[in-house]
């Protein structure tokens, strides 16, 4: 099939080059204004934001996802804080002796050379990847462009005590990721050839139907199908290949770059690579990303770390700052209220949680006790949203580069500024930002290639056919996303992925008490073994 897919290409670039002579008198901009004024009503709908006085207004898709948060925190009396080092123990694998089982007999017949799917039951099946890699595939579609560039605007609108409120949402943010990827190992199907699928599509449907209520499930299962297909192929896809090439372009000379007007070019590359890698699956997607995010997540942490220390004397009234700035800012629009909804939005915008995405990864795991998968999820938020996006904030507030009178306008010109605030410590660092950006993007783009197509299938059926339709038009996209200044596109897709909030959410909030029996079996599990 690669070789089928790098012909496809070969045969494409010939209306990749008139699509770019095209894009020179505007046909970009007609069709994004086209497409604005069919979609602008939706966007408007997801995006809409609740004045609440002349100077703050709230987006709507915060208050679910910020409340059922705290619903779940309490309802699992804070597992986000005393699962924390289950979860780090699972990772490490300290308990895989409880998810081993012995051989038992699952659907189709065993495949020489391939998945042994005798070893494979309908219920609890092994699944395909390991926890840790579940993990990474998950965190590689949320750690990316939000920490760099949304992390930016939102201290220099909130300023620094942004940052507070931002690490609270991302603790909250843990409980949700823990309900919907338990949610999502519970309910998963097993494929006769021994392929896992999983994610809301399946637990909204089975849970709900479990629980008498068929009808509900199935209509929110085929909207966030909808919505999870809409979301991939442009806040998981156009998105990110977009903002990666407008950073490599201006790291490389901006208008005077040798890569100006050759934004298809670079999404041909990308999406060469990125057909390589998804054409594998699941599998193949794991074996990269768990390479690629902790490498990312290191050289950024490490990149923060030695710009914080480089200037160490400033570190107490970076900390002050955030602290003040949380409860008494100074010349912030909307005071302290308007400070705690930059930082809850810039959270739940970064780790997705709630979303219901990252259930789709982590459903594939191997394990029988679907809570083992949901505590490893729960350290998602954290490494996104408390950790990343945090060094992200203190190097913005202790070099200098945070002004809520001149905030970047979007997210293209929040990565320059966090370039520039790493640039002020380490001359080069610009340079790495943006290996850095590109290897996120990339990472982001294979996971939700993953997230779509699970969604894809869930509606238009398994076969081989349908699969490689969905990750054919994936591909055209990330040259399309590369290419093209598809604003209404960008944005349209972007309300997609919040959309899938709310079927996901009435789902979580149903069958909340069937993950408390999960995490009650696995935690009697743990205890046995101890014993």
């Amino acid at each position: 099939m690669k070789k089928y897919l790098l012909s496809f290409f070969a045969l494409l670039l010939p209306f990749l080059n008139f699509a770019q002579d095209a894009q020179e008198v505007g046909i970009d901009q007609k069709i994004d204004k086209a497409f604005g004024n069919a979609t602008g009503w939706f966007v408007e709908a997801v995006f809409y934001q609740i004045p609440f006085t002349d100077t703050i207004s709230i987006y709507w898709v915060l208050f679910p996802l910020i409340l059922g948060a705290l619903y779940f925190t309490f309802y699992f009396n804070f597992i986000n804080f005393r699962g924390f080092l289950i979860s780090i123990n699972i990772v490490r694998g300290k308990y895989d002796d409880l998810d081993h089982h012995e051989s038992l007999v699952g659907a189709g017949d065993s495949t020489p050379g391939g998945d042994n799917i005798e070893t494979i039951a309908i219920e609890n099946h092994e699944g395909e990847v390991s926890h840790f890699q579940a993990l990474t595939a998950a965190l590689s579609a949320t750690v990316g462009l939000g920490n760099i560039a949304g992390v930016a605007i939102a201290v220099s609108i909130g300023g620094a005590g942004a940052t507070f409120w931002m690490i609270v949402a991302g603790f909250l943010g843990m409980a949700s990721k823990f309900v919907e990827c338990t949610l999502g190992v519970k309910y998963r199907d097993i494929g006769e050839d021994g392929t896992v699928y999983g994610g809301p599509m399946y637990y909204l449907t089975k849970g709900l139907k479990s629980n008498g209520l068929a009808g509900l499930g199935k209509v929110l299962a085929v909207l966030f199908a909808i919505f999870v297909i809409g979301g991939s192929f442009g806040g998981g896809n156009m998105f990110q290949v977009n903002q990666a090439f407008q950073l490599v372009e201006n790291i490389t000379g901006g208008e005077q770059s040798f890569l100006h007007g050759y934004g298809w070019a670079f999404g041909l590359v990308m999406a060469i690579l990125v057909g390589i890698v998804i054409i594998g699956g699941i599998k193949k997607i794991a074996k990269v990303t768990d390479k690629i995010v902790p490498f990312m997540v290191a050289i950024y942490v490490a990149a923060s770390l030695f710009v914080i220390f480089a200037k160490y004397d400033m570190i107490g009234s970076a900390f002050a700052a955030i602290w003040n700035g949380a409860f008494s800012p100074e010349g912030i629009a909307g005071g302290a209220v308007g400070v705690l909804i930059q930082g809850f939005r810039r959270a739940a915008f970064s780790n997705e949680a709630g979303i219901g995405s990252a259930s789709i990864a982590h459903s594939a795991v191997k394990t029988k006790y679907a809570a083992s998968e949901g505590m490893v999820a729960l350290l998602e938020p954290f490494i996104d949203t408390v950790v990343v996006c945090t060094m992200t904030a203190l190097v913005l507030i202790i070099t200098g580069f945070v002004d809520p009178l001149n905030p970047p306008a979007n997210d293209a010109q929040a990565i320059l500024l966090t370039s520039s605030a790493f640039e002020s410590s380490i001359s080069w660092f610009p340079y790495v930002l943006t290996v850095a950006v590109v290897l996120f993007a990339f990472s982001s783009m294979i996971s939700w290639s993953y997230y779509g197509f699970q969604g894809w299938t869930y509606l238009f059926g398994r076969s081989k056919r349908t699969e490689y339709t969905y990750k054919v038009i994936f591909c055209i996209f990330v040259i399309v996303g590369a290419a093209a200044s598809l604003d209404s596109v960008i944005g349209f897709s972007d309300a997609m992925v919040f959309a899938m909030m709310v079927p996901n959410m009435v789902g979580l909030i149903l069958l909340a008490p069937k993950v408390k029996e999960e995490l009650n079996r696995y935690m009697k599990a743990i205890k046995t073994n101890k014993a």
